[in-house]
């Protein structure tokens, strides 16, 4: 039995859930316009683990959502993920938080495109196969009507970014998925308990986010 944290923090949505073997036991999430990671994450751990009779001690693994996106966001999970780390001598696991976005949805064909807001009209994105791997690596972009014109098949968009463009992204092959709007550590279960089996730690006094970009604070 291996009892994970997962912890998400990326974007507005601060989301915290605990799985055993891979499945969600129970999760706890807010998504608010100013952020609330710095007065809910504890919170929300605190209480996930009082409601579902767990202690510190049987934690197995902590992971984490390692961005990219918000700058002061991926600090405060990062943050509070090495500190339990630390304290419980665990391993860490990251995951990436577009391939958290894009396991939101299910497709039987064409591509996922999940979308980060980045403010103005750029965006955090990456392309994944209906099977949830990647085929285009992770980049900031600015989108305009001549985006994504060398894809000739069905687009699915999910995020805060993809609703940005629902004037400019006009082509019928963008299919906007609008109940998907932030990454969940919901979505985290499965791939943390995958790497927690391989062993795919990451150094706990090392490692850094993935911002991307030098700084970003998204508002």
């Amino acid at each position: 039995m291996a009892i994970i944290l997962n912890i998400e923090t990326a974007t507005k949505n601060c989301s915290v859930s605990l799985a055993n073997d891979g499945i969600t036991i129970a999760c706890k999430e807010l998504a608010t316009a100013h952020f609330s990671h710095a007065e809910k994450l504890h919170v929300f751990i605190t209480e996930l683990l009082e409601e579902n009779n767990i202690q510190y001690a049987h934690l197995e693994a902590v992971a984490i959502s390692q961005g990219p996106g918000s700058y002061t966001g991926l600090r405060i999970g990062v943050s509070s993920a090495k500190g339990l780390c630390y304290a419980l001598n665990i391993p860490l696991i990251a995951i990436d938080t577009l391939q958290l976005l894009a396991q939101q949805i299910t497709i039987e064909s064409g591509s996922i495109l999940p979308m980060i807001d980045a403010r103005r009209r750029e965006v955090f994105s990456s392309i994944y196969d209906p099977n949830y791997n990647q085929i285009r690596a992770t980049q900031a972009e600015i989108i305009d009507e001549n985006s994504y014109q060398e894809i000739n098949e069905t687009i699915h968009l999910v995020g805060d970014g993809a609703g940005k463009f629902k004037d400019t992204l006009t082509d019928p092959k963008f299919v906007f998925h609008d109940t998907v709007v932030y990454p969940s550590a919901n979505e985290m279960s499965s791939l943390s308990f995958e790497k927690f089996q391989n062993s795919e730690f990451v150094d706990v006094a090392y490692f850094e986010p993935f911002y991307l970009k030098d700084f970003l604070l998204v508002k």
